[in-house]
């Protein structure tokens, strides 16, 4: 039985694309230079490929910053604003990532937003009224021949038609049907282009099927394609799904003329019940996606032997896949040098995922499967027991009641309370919480790891920080502070850290977007608060000031969402756990004399299921629940705020309003503020605010730029419920870039202020 990879992880076993990236950022090193890495990279991966025994390794995987954007680039989905800048195409393609700001012009970058329910971010492309689609660039190919040159056929990929066309932005008069058309020819070109490549197999990554389709999306659909396909010649055409299931049109699906159609087996609920009602065509090849792209434990073999077993039976052709790219997952537990066997052996990262495909071919193939050694292995851990329960954390969440997942008094009366208590002035101006981690803060922090310097050598160092951060932010002129967060090396696994039945790696980094890598930690077992978190470093912050210091924590659906979960219990009890775990670190925080206390749920849209009829009964029924649990326990006069990143949150306004806080931040710089007219219509009660610049870019915004955002956001939100504020924590922008554009927020706030 064959085996393939939907997709591989690019950055690197130690990061070599991050730091080659942020060095030519820099100008330390030449494009030809960046380019090299890049080359060995993709090489590399290959090769580790073939030599696990893989049949079908995909090309054109690898990219510099998103492989929305490739496809974007590569078709000519380029705004003008992009084309008029006199520079190369390599930097015309970051300026569309990351804005531009020098000599040559001032553009800020494409919007972002999360890729479905992960934590990966891809750049939305922009398509405008006189946007000429078609192909104008040779990256799939160039990559294909590199592959050939290394003796390796590969199977290209590329984003699908229909994904394509629903993750783009129309920003003129005309709309995806407007330009289904042209699409479809560019499509076509490609196609042809593969064929005079001699491509044998081109794969067409499709993740929006698997989301709710109305009928006309399903026409669309079908029009796309079958106009496509009838350029394929002999080219193979793989129709690579992930995510979920495509119950929506499956039917459509198996009527074209794809020659694979990949399915997922891990999320996708309905697919063995779609096969088994409408079948599959004896024409075609079946990618099963029965190893799990997007977690990090071991694959259960004689589950996964049970659905293998049920499609021989049925005699479909079958080759065995990962459920989606292995991007979201690290790249190998060979770097993991500290974890213990205890927790090792129930993990596999990409690496090991190539293996776990071989040996399950193996297996199925074999004529006596119970003498296969790497069966009885698995099935000997799969019988073990984890060590990781914990009777007073089960307790506690017995006897939870309603009531405490309820604050009192409601929300518009707590309002009037902090707004005496606080005395702020209108439109209150803060920061979402991180400053610049500058060098000598890393070391400092790794130098306090190796165990080079003394605890309280640490201690003091971000004393000093802390005090030199608010001392800044005072002479800014913010209204309501935040320590800095030097303490922390990533808002989850800072607080994992303090935190019972968390597991940490070494090496284990996962792309977020561009040069953006975290390494989540793994919930192993039952998780409560070991220690007090952050309140040492908030107490000691206040002390400095006399405004107001903001408690900085992060939630619990974040926590979880930006870890790896465990499997042998359910997401609403792992979320419900670590609830009550920042709960105790909220209350400790206001018994201490914090005031404003922010909970972040960056993610909370992550695992929103992709299927519209799922939201409540599978997440949002206890997500939001859960955040109110950690917040219900204090007083009226104490804030609560939380922030939101990079997501569409436009269709679960009334969920977000629900959560019960009293302010809430989040991204909308990036998507010119589409989020306030939804808000308006959904009279959302929660004071907010919307973010008036992009922190993910390097460019400074003018006083008259967010001046205007400001106008334009008192237009559609109240001036007494509107807070002023960057999009998102500050921790990867330079010192000089984070001071300027701050002091350009708080001088365009005065400005508006003026006219109140």
């Amino acid at each position: 039985m064959k085996t393939a990879v939907v997709g591989y992880p690019r950055i690197g076993a130690l990061r070599e694309l991050k730091f080659a990236l942020e060095k030519y950022f820099r100008y330390e090193i030449s494009a030809e230079e960046l380019e090299a890495t890049a080359k060995a990279l993709r090489k590399v991966h290959w090769l580790t490929q073939r030599e696990a025994g893989i049949d079908y390794i995909t090309s054109n995987d690898f990219s510099y910053y998103d492989i929305v954007l490739d496809t974007a680039f590569l078709l000519n989905i380029i705004p003008a604003r992009y084309k008029k800048l006199d520079i190369s195409e390599l930097d015309r393609y970051f300026a569309m990532a990351r804005g531009y700001q020098g000599e040559n012009g001032d553009v800020k970058a494409l919007a972002m937003k999360k890729w479905f329910n992960t934590n990966y971010h891809y750049i939305v492309p922009e398509v405008e009224d006189d946007t000429d689609i078609r192909l104008s660039g040779s990256k799939l190919w160039d990559e294909y021949n590199e592959a050939k040159h290394e003796n390796i056929e590969t199977k290209p990929v590329i984003t699908g038609v229909y994904t394509l066309l629903k993750l783009c932005r129309f920003t003129g008069e005309k709309n995806a049907d407007d330009f289904a058309y042209a699409f479809a020819n560019a499509y076509k070109e490609v196609l042809k282009k593969c064929n005079d490549t001699a491509i044998q197999c081109l794969q067409f990554d499709e993740p929006a099927l698997v989301q709710d389709m109305t009928d006309k999306d399903r026409e669309l659909f079908v029009k796309l394609y079958s106009n496509i396909l009838g350029e394929k010649g002999k080219c193979k055409v793989l129709l690579q799904t992930y995510f979920g299931d495509v119950r929506d049109v499956y039917e459509d699906i198996v009527k074209l003329p794809f020659d694979g159609v990949g399915l997922d087996f891990i999320e996708g609920k309905k697919t063995p019940e779609l096969i088994n009602k409408y079948g599959f065509p004896d024409d075609k090849i079946l990618f099963a996606g029965v190893v799990n792209g997007k977690n990090i434990w071991k694959n259960h073999y004689e589950k996964t032997l049970d659905i293998i077993n049920t499609l021989k039976e049925k005699n479909i052709k079958t080759v065995l896949s990962t459920s989606c790219s292995l991007q979201h997952v690290p790249y190998t537990l060979e770097n993991e040098t500290k974890l213990s066997k205890e927790y090792t052996d129930y993990f596999a990262f990409a690496k090991e995922k190539l293996v776990e495909l071989k040996e399950l071919s193996q297996i199925a193939e074999s004529d006596d499967i119970n003498a296969e050694d790497t069966l009885k292995a698995n099935r000997q851990l799969f019988a073990g027991t984890r060590n990781c329960d914990n009777a007073e954390v089960k307790k506690r969440l017995a006897e939870v009641k309603a009531e405490d997942y309820h604050r009192q008094p409601e929300r518009s009366k707590r309002q009037k309370i902090q707004k005496e208590a606080f005395g702020l002035p209108k439109l209150p101006t803060t920061t979402i919480g991180s400053f610049p981690q500058t060098k000598d803060v890393k070391v400092n922090r790794s130098a306090f790891r190796k165990g080079e310097i003394t605890k309280q050598e640490y201690i003091e160092f971000n004393r000093n920080k802390i005090k030199e951060c608010v001392r800044l932010q005072e002479e800014i002129g913010l209204d309501v502070l935040v320590h800095g967060e030097y303490e922390r090396n990533d808002m989850v696994e800072y607080f994992g850290e303090a935190l019972g039945g968390f597991l940490f790696t070494e090496k284990a980094w996962v792309q977020s977007y561009g040069t953006r890598c975290v390494k989540p930690p793994v919930i192993w077992g039952d998780v409560y608060r070991k220690k007090s978190i952050t309140v040492e470093w908030s107490v000691y912050a206040q002390s400095l000031t006399n405004k107001i210091m903001k408690g900085m924590l992060t939630g619990p659906v974040t926590i979880l969402n930006w870890s790896f979960p465990r499997e042998d219990i359910t997401i609403k009890e792992s979320i419900s756990q670590i609830a009550f775990a920042i709960r105790d670190e909220v209350l400790e925080l206001e018994a201490n004399g914090i005031k404003i206390i922010q909970i972040d749920e960056a993610a909370l849209r992550e695992k929103l299921p992709l299927r519209k009829s799922d939201w409540n009964c599978e997440y949002l029924d206890f997500a939001i629940p859960a955040f109110r649990l950690t917040s219900s326990g204090v007083r009226p006069e104490t804030q609560i705020h939380t922030h939101m990143c990079y997501s569409e949150f436009t269709d679960i306004i009334p969920a977000i309003d629900d959560m019960d806080a009293d302010v809430i931040t989040f991204e909308a710089s990036r998507s010119d503020l589409l989020i306030l007219d939804s808000l308006r219509e959904n009279n959302f009660e929660t004071e907010a605010g919307p973010g008036v610049y992009d922190i993910h870019s390097p460019r400074i915004p003018s006083v008259e730029e967010i001046t205007q955002a400001i106008n334009i956001m008192l237009t559609k939100i109240d001036k007494d419920k509107l807070w002023i504020n960057p999009d998102c924590g500050l921790k990867t922008r330079g010192v000089y870039e984070t001071e300027k554009s701050l002091k350009n927020m708080v001088a365009a706030t005065e400005n508006v202020r003026k006219n109140l």
